[in-house]
């Protein structure tokens, strides 16, 4: 099974610029520290762009985020590089002759929407901020 790694990439991208102002940031450099292919990183920060999280000139290796870390929660990023895809997926092809397959579905269903509901809210409550606080203490050994 497939699962996305596009808000722990765009995370980390965030964490780079935000933390390396004045160093190298190609997206080179930052596809090196995230072990990917630089047109996948420009495809990322393309995505952050459009969603006005970083602000970047076309030939320069210089993005800057658009708004201050403190005001960019970790769903704007998820929903930057996720759009509204939900977290979780139904299995769609159950068998809709059997009422188990349909209705259990449909339970399922509303129950995924709950988990969705309190993710986004715990996803709102953190800032990039405090993920780069938490970096900064980890690389410092405290």
């Amino acid at each position: 099974m497939a699962y996305s790694t596009k808000l722990s990439d765009a995370l980390h991208l965030l964490v780079f610029v935000a933390t390396g102002q004045g160093g190298d940031l190609s997206s080179e450099a930052i596809a090196r520290s995230l072990a990917a292919n630089p047109s996948s990183v420009r495809q990322l920060m393309g995505r952050l762009r459009r969603a006005g999280l970083i602000t970047s000139v076309p030939g320069h290796a210089r993005p800057e985020l658009a708004r201050v870390a403190e005001g960019i929660s970790m769903l704007d990023v998820y929903r930057a590089v996720e759009g509204e895809k939900p977290l979780l997926h139904l299995d769609t092809h159950t068998n809709p002759a059997c009422g188990v397959g349909v209705n259990a579905q449909l339970v399922i269903g509303e129950r995924f929407g709950e988990v969705q509901h309190a993710a986004e809210d715990a996803m709102e409550a953190i800032s990039l901020a405090q993920i780069i606080e938490q970096y900064e203490k980890r690389i410092r050994g405290l």
